[in-house]
C-alpha cells in the first residue's frame, strides 16, 4: 500500500519515522512519500522537501513567508495527486495539516491525523474540521479521546505516547560513563526559540560557575549557536537523550522537550518568551492553566513555568537553585500514572492499516 506522510516539526519527524517502521513491519509492500526531516528520510520515506521549508512560528513569521507557504501547499498537492496514496497521514502541525486534510478529503483520499492538534487548549471550534475531513484521529495524550467524544467525534483513539518507546530504546542502548552530572539546557527547535531563550540560559549559567552546563543543539541549525561559550558550558548536537540520561536538572523551552525531560525523571524549569503580539494573541485564545506537557497531563503544577515577563535570568536562577537543593524525587509520579503504556507507534500503525482495509 502507498502512504503519504506530512510532518512539519522535529518531534513529528521522529514520531513519523517510528510509525513508518511499524507500518513497514506490518505491510511488506509499503511505499512511503511525504514531507519531513532526516529521521523520516532514514526510514525510507521519499521526501518532497525537508523541515526547513515548514519551520514558521508566530503571526509575523507566517506573514513574512506567505509566498513560501503557498508554494509548499501547491507542491504537496501535486505530489499527492501524482502518488495517489491509499492514505494520507498528517502529524500534528495544524497550521499546514488542517488545510491539507480538507483538500485531501475533497479529493477522495483517506485521511489520518496522528498526534492531535491542541484544540483543547485553543480554537476548540476547529474540532468541526476534524469531524468533516479526518477519518481517524490517533491521540497520544490520555484526555484527548474524551475531548473528541465530548464533541461527538467517535473516530478518536488513544494509542499512548510514542516518546515512551523512544526513551526506553535509548535507555537500553546508551550507557553514559560521565562522572559529572551536568545541567541540561534545551533552548528549543525553532529559530525564534533559540535566539530568544539561549542568551537567557547562558546568563543563568554564569550565575553557577561551579556547575557544568550542556546545551542540546540541532545540527540543522548550527549557525544559530555562538562560536564561543563560557568555560562551564558546552554544546553538543543531536544528543538530547544522551544528555538527559545523565543530567541532574534542566532548563527547558516549552514543547515536547518538557515531556522528554520528565520521562527521564530530570527536575526542570520550563521557560518561554515570544513577541508581544504573539503573547497577547495566545493569552486571549488559550483555555488551559498550563503550557508545559507535564503539567497539562498531570492536571496540576508539577514543574515551574516562567513565561514572557517572568522569563528572566533572575527568576530562572532562583528556580534552578531550588531544584538543585531539592530532596524531593517524586516530581513526576502523577504524570507517569496518566500517560499510558508503551507501544504507541505499533498501535497507530495497526489502526491505520485497519482503516485502509475498510
Amino acid at each position: 500500500m502507498k502512504y503519504y506522510i506530512i510532518a512539519g516539526e522535529v518531534s513529528g519527524d521522529l514520531h513519523g519515522s517510528n510509525l513508518v517502521r511499524q507500518l513497514s513491519s506490518l505491510d511488506d509492500k509499503a511505499v512511503f512519500k511525504g514531507v519531513g526531516g532526516e529521521k523520516m528520510k532514514a526510514a525510507k520515506v521519499d521526501l518532497l522537501f525537508g523541515l526547513e521549508r515548514l519551520a514558521f512560528m508566530g503571526f509575523f513569521e507566517v506573514l513574512k513567508n506567505l509566498r513560501t507557504i503557498r508554494r509548499n501547499f501547491k507542491e504537496v498537492k501535486q505530489h499527492i495527486q501524482q502518488f495517489q496514496p491509499d492514505v494520507v497521514i498528517l502529524i500534528d502541525y495544524p497550521g499546514f495539516n488542517l488545510r491539507m486534510a480538507k483538500w485531501c478529503k475533497q479529493q477522495g483520499f483517506k485521511v489520518v491525523y496522528y498526534i492531535s492538534p491542541k484544540f483543547w487548549a485553543w480554537k476548540e471550534n476547529r474540532v468541526e474540521n476534524i469531524k468533516k475531513y479526518v477519518d481517524l484521529m490517533l491521540c497520544i495524550l490520555p484526555f484527548e479521546k474524551t475531548f473528541y467524544e465530548k464533541h461527538q467525534y467517535a473516530n478518536a483513539h488513544f494509542v499512548g505516547h510514542p516518546l515512551l518507546d523512544e526513551i526506553e530504546l535509548k535507555r537500553h542502548s546508551e550507557h553514559s560513563e560521565e562522572s559529572v552530572q551536568p545541567i541540561a539546557l534545551l533552548p528549543g527547535s525553532r529559530k525564534q526559540e533559540i535566539t530568544s531563550l539561549l542568551p537567557l540560559m547562558l546568563e543563568t549559567a554564569a550565575n553557577f560557575p561551579n556547575e557544568q552546563f550542556v546545551i542540546t543543539g540541532l545540527s540543522g541549525m548550527k549557525s544559530l549557536y555562538p562560536d564561543v561559550f563560557p568555560k562551564n558550558v558546552t554544546l553538543v548536537f543531536d544528543k538530547t537523550y544522551e544528555v538527559l540520561q545523565n543530567a541532574k536538572t534542566a532548563i527547558v523551552c516549552s514543547g515536547t522537550a518538557t515531556l522528554e525531560t520528565a520521562l527521564f525523571n530530570v527536575p526542570q524549569v520550563v521557560i518561554y518568551k515570544t513577541s508581544w503580539l504573539n503573547y497577547q494573541i495566545g493569552k486571549r485564545v488559550a483555555k488551559v492553566r498550563f503550557i508545559s506537557l507535564p503539567n497539562l497531563i498531570a492536571d496540576e503544577k508539577i514543574v515551574e513555568e516562567l513565561l514572557q515577563h517572568d522569563c528572566t535570568t533572575e527568576k530562572i536562577t532562583n528556580e534552578l537553585k531550588l531544584l538543585l537543593h531539592s530532596k524531593n524525587q517524586q516530581f513526576y509520579n502523577s504524570l507517569i500514572e496518566k500517560i499510558g503504556e508503551k507501544g504507541a507507534s505499533k498501535k497507530a500503525a495497526e489502526w491505520i492499516i485497519q482503516l485502509i482495509k475498510i
